[in-house]
């Protein structure tokens, strides 16, 4: 998994908008042959972790949503000295942070009354030790207790340093937590919000889908598929994108039915992406924006990729892509 991560939800911050109007027989002057493509920019790159208000940061958290899918959220807290211990203390269940979250569908993930004792990083390893008070057993099933763990583990990941959690409580390092979570050892991230079980393919992608609370806020959930491919790749991504959310999952995407992936080029760092759609049918330029969240947010997933080139019946669409996503 790479560190470079675009961060997810909500009302999402976009480079630019183009008027796009397109018609089935007629090309406009909004489709062209740019120079410069889409750039992808990922959470941990200079110019997005900065102070863009005096003492404030832009910090990635992971809460579940009412389907128990872990959903990242990115707001500004305090830049502190201890940043990574102040951004585990605003995942604690508390009054404040329930209606907080209330209006987005969301739910804390460390019980309330968890305590911070204490966290060092590894600067070598990029090891984080995190040693938690008691209350951290506090859950009722082992799904909250995976869910927990793994929020916390994707929460701390985020930080460039960071490359795996040793979780502690009360100063040791426990075999299992309370519903038999394994613990003993430090955890990378793997897998998150995984749909199915990775028995049944030969390797996993994630792709992003669209959760949605209610009319006012929408957000980007990452869910881990298998597949049958030997190795995952940018056109698995994509054509599992296109083919629309896993069953049961309550998640939805921006990508009309009418719109059908081609295939995917990659030609020194960008995703030429073909699609196309009816002759009978247009789309506009909120569709095409809507449908660069879901693409750029998946395309993240891949070190490989810095920016994207849409194209509809091979002919460029000059449109937009999301900075951050799930911002609030």
């Amino acid at each position: 998994m790479i560190n470079r991560r675009i961060l997810i939800f909500g009302l999402i911050a976009i480079l630019g908008i183009s008027a796009i109007k397109l018609g089935t027989n007629l090309v406009k002057d909004n489709i062209t042959s740019k120079e410069d493509p889409i750039e992808i920019i990922r959470s941990d790159q200079d110019n997005i972790q900065k102070v863009e208000e005096e003492g404030m940061r832009k910090t990635v958290f992971y809460f579940k949503n009412n389907e128990g899918l872990l959903v990242p959220v990115m707001k500004r807290i305090p830049w502190d000295e201890g940043i990574a211990k102040t951004t585990l203390a605003n995942m604690v269940d508390t009054t404040e942070l329930r209606e907080s979250l209330s209006d987005m569908g969301l739910l804390p993930l460390l019980p309330s009354g968890t305590q911070v004792n204490g966290i060092s990083i590894d600067e070598d390893t990029g090891v984080c030790k995190v040693d938690f008070s008691k209350e951290i057993q506090n859950v009722d099933s082992l799904k909250e207790e995976e869910n927990m763990i793994k929020g916390i583990v994707y929460t701390l990941t985020e930080f460039p340093n960071i490359k795996e959690v040793q979780i502690l409580v009360d100063g040791n390092i426990l075999p299992v937590l309370k519903h038999e979570v394994a613990v003993d050892k430090p955890i990378g991230r793997e897998n998150i919000n995984l749909a199915g079980s990775l028995d049944e393919g030969r390797s996993s992608v994630v792709v992003y889908y669209k959760g949605k609370a209610n009319e006012e806020y929408e957000y980007f959930i990452p869910v881990t598929i298998p597949t049958l491919a030997p190795v995952a790749n940018v056109y698995t991504a994509l054509d599992l994108l296109f083919e629309g959310p896993p069953e049961d999952f309550g998640l939805d995407t921006n990508i009309p039915q009418d719109i059908k992936f081609q295939g995917v080029e990659v030609r020194e760092g960008t995703a030429f992406i073909d699609i196309n759609m009816a002759k009978d049918k247009e789309i506009d330029e909120a569709t095409l924006d809507s449908m660069m969240k879901n693409i750029g947010l998946t395309l993240s997933e891949f070190e490989d990729i810095d920016s994207v080139e849409l194209l509809l019946d091979g002919k460029i669409v000059n449109t937009s892509v999301p900075v951050f996503a799930n911002e609030y």
